[in-house]
């Protein structure tokens, strides 16, 4: 720790993972210490945590108080803490100068397993009521929840002490099997011709050799009778929700096993989305409001993640211009907004996700994502958005509107044309360069959540394809449409605007701007003309060298004004510009044909 972190710890403020403990009034104690300390180990995200002792909540520095005479011994803090937390916590402590005091830093170290003190209290770090991180009790009950949430147990593998073999209602063993049967192979063909009792332990969702002696978690949610749902598990409800606005039009609550939920749901679905057809070659292609697969992996997601430790119910919301999928139990340890394409399966109730997998219900590739995603961009929409998912919630979001036929259409040819199928990351690009007109590396790099060479890939395997076109060299080349694409979807002149304008009209802008400015930056060029950064460099290095702008200053404070040939060159581009842009003359020799 130096003062150079932190001074940038106490600017950031507190959160999560920085916490204050000012000394102003009165020094704090060892227990509060330690407490604070198994507070910060108990947070949800953040490898490192850091308790600052000295520093006000306003982050103001007022010094913290000596703890061993006239000094601190940052050792024996440590150990303080290491011996007075169970398990034990390892902590680093310092002693750093800042505005003339001392402040005592704690290096906190995520734990891996909920911490308490030694004398048994549990805290957690959380955001409160008010939007403010803090400390709150670490309840019993929210403990397995906080573990499956780090991926170290699985919830539905837990057993429901009071539940039998008689909570279990043959009729829902026996959907199961017709999902298997009707599953058109993805599903496990083996299970279909078990007993009730051998299936439930194909599954593992029941425990017993012989006779079924308990029920796990995964066994009643998939096979429990409604009452026995209702008594030994009343944190399970599924929403089905219509809403015009404001209006409620439809507002139904099932506490049905998930299987029964699932069907019912997604009858509903089917009941109201809609299709409109586009013909493609000789072939009907229907276009949905919604696709259908997109939909029940989404669904499907909100009832295998959902931390069912937690009360609520999985909401399906049916807006005029977007369904809203939500589920309790935020995203699991290690899956966020910037990794949600590329980070490895991991379900927060295994047992339960495995069960839907061997029935055919959701992919078995655990690629369900990849699958909203690349529904959705077919249709000519946006991908699914996650960002209003919290720590307490995931909400994914399916835009409806219109499609778009004609964009529809051009896939299907361009697929054709080629043999292949486009992947999840070319289709990413092309809808935003149908949105953003332009796109670069970094952009792209971001957009498929991959590094510079796979997305270096991607828009070079989109440029062969003919869709698109690069311009530009290195750092500074940029990507946007063809010009087939742009007629093919019936917006020619968006072709124009999307290339931007050529060396000629681009040198006509600055000599323009420079008249009527006196000078120019390359910061005003990049503006003006719709360049990056080195492309503006490259332009203002073609116009010095001829002579049109003279380079005045150096670094940030450079800038460009008119250079020794600045009236007959600007009058060279200026008429050379309105020459290329007034209509061509026919040819003598071709006559009236030209």
């Amino acid at each position: 720790m130096t003062p150079e972190t932190l001074r940038d710890l106490i600017a950031g403020g507190e959160t999560i993972a920085v916490e204050f403990k000012g000394e102003r009034q009165r020094a704090l104690s060892d227990d509060e210490l330690v407490e604070a300390v198994v507070c910060l180990a108990n947070r949800d995200r953040e490898p490192t945590g850091w308790l600052l002792i000295g520093v006000e909540d306003d982050g103001v520095v007022t010094g913290a108080r000596p703890r061993h005479g006239t000094g601190t011994d940052p050792h024996r803090v440590a150990a303080l803490i290491a011996n007075r937390t169970v398990p034990s916590l390892s902590a680093r402590c310092f002693v750093v100068p800042r505005d003339g005091e001392q402040v005592i830093a704690i290096e906190v170290p995520r734990a891996e397993q909920p911490v308490g003190t030694s004398d048994g209290k549990y805290v957690r770090r959380t955001i409160l009521g008010r939007g403010e991180p803090g400390c709150r009790p670490f309840h019993f009950h929210e403990i397995p929840s906080a573990l499956a949430h780090r991926g170290k147990v699985d919830p539905s593998a837990f057993v429901v002490e009071g539940a039998s073999w008689e909570d279990i209602d043959p009729l829902e063993v026996e959907r199961y099997r017709r999902a298997v049967r009707e599953s058109g192979g993805r599903g496990d063909r083996a299970l279909v011709d078990f007993s009730d009792e051998e299936l439930a332990k194909a599954l593992g969702v029941v425990e017993g050799n012989h006779e079924v002696r308990r029920i796990r978690l995964a066994g009643l949610l998939l096979f429990g009778r409604e009452a026995s749902l209702r008594r030994l598990l009343p944190t399970h409800e599924v929403a089905f929700q219509v809403l015009r606005g404001t209006a409620v039009e439809i507002n139904d609550f099932f506490r049905w096993p998930l299987m029964r939920s699932f069907e019912e749901v997604l009858t509903r679905f089917r009941a109201r989305n809609r299709e409109e057809e586009v013909m493609i070659g000789l072939f009907r292609v229907g276009v949905p409001d919604y696709p259908e697969r997109a939909f029940r992996e989404a669904l499907a997601n909100a009832l295998l993640h959902r931390d069912y430790a937690r009360l609520g119910a999985v909401h399906v919301q049916w807006h005029d211009d977007r369904i809203e999928i939500s589920n309790p139990g935020g995203f699991v340890d290690g899956v966020h907004l910037g990794n949600l394409l590329v980070t490895p399966p991991r379900p927060r109730n295994p047992l339960l996700a495995d069960a839907f997998k061997r029935a055919g219900l959701v992919e078995r590739t655990a690629r369900g994502i990849d699958t909203i995603f690349e529904d959705l961009l077919r249709t000519g929409r946006p991908g699914p958005n996650y960002s209003r998912s919290t720590d307490a919630d995931v909400v994914v979001v399916l835009p409806g509107g219109p499609p778009v036929l004609e964009y529809v259409r051009l896939l299907h040819d361009e697929e054709r044309r080629l043999g292949r199928l486009f992947g999840v990351d070319e289709l990413l690009v092309l809808h935003r360069l149908r949105a953003a007109r332009r796109i670069d590396l970094a952009e792209v790099s971001r957009l498929v959540q991959k590094p510079d060479a796979d997305a270096r890939r991607v828009l070079e395997a989109l440029v062969e394809t003919g869709l698109i076109e690069g311009r530009g060299e290195k750092r500074g080349r940029v990507y946007h449409l063809a010009a087939v694409v742009y007629r093919r979807l019936g917006q020619p002149a968006a072709y124009v605007r999307a290339r931007g304008f050529e060396a000629d009209q681009q040198e006509q802008m600055v000599v323009q701007f420079v008249e009527k400015h006196g000078r120019i930056t390359r910061r005003e060029v990049a503006e003006l003309c719709k360049l990056s950064s080195a492309q503006a460099r490259t332009l203002l290095g073609r116009l010095t060298r001829q002579g049109v702008l003279a380079l005045r200053g150096s670094k940030r404070g450079a800038y460009y004004e008119r250079g020794a040939k600045d009236m007959a060159k600007s009058k060279m581009i200026l008429t050379r510009s309105k020459r290329d842009q007034s209509p061509a003359k026919p040819h003598k020799r071709l006559g009236r044909e030209a």
